[in-house]
């Protein structure tokens, strides 16, 4: 503080107003004081001309302990405190400035004006103004109200809860902000620790089921309770939570419901309800039928939402085997708590009578369902069984019975309305329909309404009524080559009837034979048979077979069938193992690309194009494209072909060198093969063909005449060659002893020699195979043929 001992003002009194609010913000306010005085030196002369300096004498503060309360109240400025400085002479040249936090706004302090200088008397001064806190701030719950729980059953003294107040008196100075709780309504239920906040149970066992809300007001005073501190208070919502502490209970001991007889299985009769007093899952209930008679008749199962006990029934009810049945039933929790269990057992137990009604029931049927047999094809009106139906009621009323119809079905049965037996009203077909379904109906013949329903179901039995037929459509390929004894094809049959009458099938040729010139069957004795080839066979000679086979079956009676196999003759594919004719393969197989095809049309014409420049250069030499007679009597022309025989005519048609009028008669068409000529294969060797039993002569027949008669029969027929064809024949004559060498003679004869290795040789040396081996199967046929009609 400074004092200016410029103004000799008296000792004013300072007068400090605290007009903020809030002891939070500020505890202290800082001030400083300044004391002013008119000069700040003292000049003084001496008498020598000197000027004599008077320094100012050491500050010298009468200090007092300032405090002031807040919350002042009232218009008038607040005394603070009272400052003097010992340079204040009280002349009033000293002056008092306040400055700092607070100063003329806050705090203000008396001044005494003045006239002379202003400056400073000595530097500032600083003090302290503390603000005394006085108690006017009551306790808050600032998060209240608040709501909370607890179980029930609970012991004495369960912490519950915790309360917080708070208080924003000094809690350094005095007891403005010391707080204490207290219950001001909730008691005798719960209590509250007056230091700490926290709510506990006052009583043991409280039970939810008695009360489960309770409203607790809590207060909060400070000045430590004492009289006239200050209190806020709060409301704590507390809810008793339910625990497993009470069993279920039936409200009766006995019960009783009506069924009718004609309840249906699986059908709810009847309800039963045990209160719990608990809830959630502590109220769930099982319900159970003690009683293994009861249990066997009835189920209980517990609805969820209603927690009742649902009786369902389990077997049908018959009022006149049985009139009334009794069930013991019991409830019981399913999540029982231990903690509990001294309170007894958690289940009880009641009786239900349930009393069978008797009603007027539908006709019933011994079974419940009927299963029939009928022979196939069984005359129209044969029974096939019966059905029995009786009033299950006192009365005993008669029964008719009735078949139910439907007009997308055939009738094939019907029934007598009083015996209940059912007749065939059609021929049946296994094959067609071997089972059929029909419905039953059954009425009281005192009430047509009451009606019941069986089912019947009728089995029709086979019958041998279907031979058997060949189980096979597609042609038989045969390849050329074959050898004689191989297994063509193995075939089988199928049989419409059931495996009884067509379990084993037979095979053989009509007539019962096993064997033809061409083909032999063999019968497995499997249901199987092999067809088997008995020579070799040409496309050329003959390119289709039809082979008839007759199967019968082992059934009563024996049924059988001729079946007709197409075999066709073709050239196989060598190194497969699948039968394909090879022009089929060949067309299989040539699936050429696009760049193959335009490589071979190039080739061709490039062909083309050296034909026409051999052409062109040709004519421009002027050569002549026909060489003169002496040049063809110089050349030697070879063909190198051999010929097909008499009947070779494909290479071309000798008819126009003919009589055109006799050709017309006696030509054929080329497409179709005459019966009378055989058709002799073009690579036949020549003394099969001259040998002089093919010629029709024996050895003592004249040669000559031989030659004659030929001669006549060329010039006489137009089908053989023209006159300029020559025919030779050679004939060595007879009587030698060493006999001929010709080998016209040798169809008779037989070599030792096994020609069928030739096969084996590979294709080269496949048409000599073929050629030998038909000699021999023709030698061998012969021979066959020979024996044959010397046994008959």
């Amino acid at each position: 503080m400074k004092v200016n001992p410029s103004s000799c003002l008296c000792p004013v009194l300072l007068c400090l107003c605290f007009l903020e609010r809030g002891y939070e913000a500020r505890n202290y306010s800082q001030a400083k004081v300044i004391s002013r005085s008119h000069n700040a030196t003292h000049h003084n002369q001496t008498k020598d001309g000197e000027t004599e300096v008077h320094h100012r004498p050491k500050r010298g503060w009468i200090w007092n302990q300032f405090f002031v309360l807040e919350e002042h109240i009232g218009t008038d400025a607040q005394y603070v405190g009272k400052l003097h400085s010992n340079s204040d002479k009280g002349d009033g040249s000293v002056r008092y400035i306040l400055s700092g936090e607070g100063a003329g706004s806050i705090f203000i302090i008396n001044e005494a004006i003045d006239i002379n200088t202003n400056k400073p008397l000595e530097p500032e001064s600083e003090f302290i103004i503390k603000v005394q806190d006085i108690n006017d701030n009551a306790p808050k719950f600032p998060d209240g109200p608040f709501v909370t729980s607890v179980p029930e059953m609970s012991e004495l003294g369960t912490s519950v809860f915790q309360v917080t107040a708070t208080d924003a008196d000094d809690p350094t100075y005095g007891n403005s902000a010391r707080v204490v709780y207290s219950v001001l309504h909730g008691q005798p239920y719960f209590s509250v620790d007056p230091k700490t906040g926290i709510i506990r149970t006052a009583l043991a066992d409280m039970d939810r089921e008695a009360r489960e809300h309770y409203s607790v007001v809590i207060q909060a005073k400070d000045m430590a309770g004492q009289v006239g501190g200050l209190s806020g208070s709060t409301t704590v919502n507390i809810t008793l939570t339910d625990v497993n502490d009470n069993p279920p209970k039936f409200p009766q001991k006995n019960y009783q419901v009506f069924v009718p007889e004609s309840a249906q299985v699986g059908k709810p009769v009847g309800k039963i309800k045990a209160n719990d007093e608990d809830i959630g899952i502590n109220a769930e209930i099982k319900y159970s039928i003690l009683n293994p008679e009861g249990a066997a008749v009835f189920s209980i199962s517990t609805d969820k939402d209603t927690r009742e006990g649902v009786i369902t029934l389990r077997k049908p009810l018959n009022y006149e085997k049985k009139k009334q049945y009794s069930l013991h039933i019991s409830a019981e929790n399913t999540h029982v708590d231990p903690r509990y269990s001294y309170l007894g057992s958690f289940k009880d137990d009641a009786t239900l009578k349930i009393t069978v009604g008797d009603v007027d029931e539908p006709p019933l049927f011994s079974m419940d369902y009927y299963i029939m047999e009928v022979y196939e094809n069984a005359r129209v009106g044969t029974e096939v069984g019966a059905v029995t139906a009786r009033d299950p009621d006192s009365k005993n009323s008669p029964v008719r019975y009735f078949i139910e119809r439907r007009e997308d079905k055939e009738v094939y049965f019907d029934i007598e309305s009083i015996s209940g037996v059912i007749r065939t009203t059609q021929l049946l077909d296994r094959e067609d329909t071997p089972w059929h379904n029909i419905t039953v109906m059954a009425t009281e013949e005192d009430n047509p309404s009451l009606q019941s329903h069986v089912p019947v179901t009728v089995q029709v039995l086979d019958v041998n009524d279907n031979p058997p037929k060949i189980n096979t459509e597609d042609e038989i390929i045969i390849c050329e080559g074959t050898r004689a004894g191989h297994v063509i094809q193995t075939i089988t049959a199928v049989d419409k009837d059931d495996f009884a009458n067509g379990k084993g099938f037979s095979f053989s040729f009509p007539g019962g034979v096993s064997a033809n010139p061409n083909f032999t069957i063999k019968d497995n004795e499997d249901s199987t048979a092999s067809i088997t080839a008995r020579r070799r066979f040409h496309r050329l000679t003959q390119e289709l077979y039809e082979l008839a086979v007759v199967v019968w079956d082992d059934g009563e009676p024996v049924l059988s069938s001729t079946g007709t196999l197409t075999l066709r003759v073709c050239s196989c594919q060598r190194g497969t193992r699948l039968k394909i004719c090879q022009s089929e393969a060949f067309l299989s197989s040539a699936g050429l690309s696009t760049g193959a095809l335009i490589a071979i049309l190039l080739c061709i014409l490039i062909l083309l194009a050296i034909v026409i420049l051999f052409i062109t250069l040709r004519r421009s030499k002027k050569e002549p494209l026909i060489i003169s007679e002496e040049d063809i009597r110089e050349n030697v022309v070879t063909y190198d072909d051999e010929g097909g025989g008499e009947e070779d005519t494909e290479a071309f048609d000798i008819i126009a060198l003919r009589n055109p009028a006799a050709a017309e008669e006696l030509k054929f068409r080329r497409d179709v093969q005459p019966e009378c000529i055989r058709p002799w294969s073009s690579r036949r060797p020549i003394r099969s063909r001259l040998s002089p039993s093919s010629l029709d002569i024996d050895e003592e027949t004249d040669v000559g005449e031989f030659i004659k008669q030929r001669v006549s029969e060329a010039d006489q027929d137009t089908s053989v060659p023209p006159y300029d064809s020559l025919q030779t024949y050679a004939y060595e004559g007879q009587g030698s002893p060493a006999g001929s060498i010709s080998s016209l003679g040798s169809p008779g004869a037989h070599s030792d020699l096994d020609y069928n290795s030739l096969d084996d040789w590979g294709p080269k040396f496949e048409k000599i195979a073929e050629l030998y081996g038909e000699d021999i199967e023709t030698a061998s046929e012969s021979t066959e043929k020979a024996e044959s009609e010397k046994q008959t």
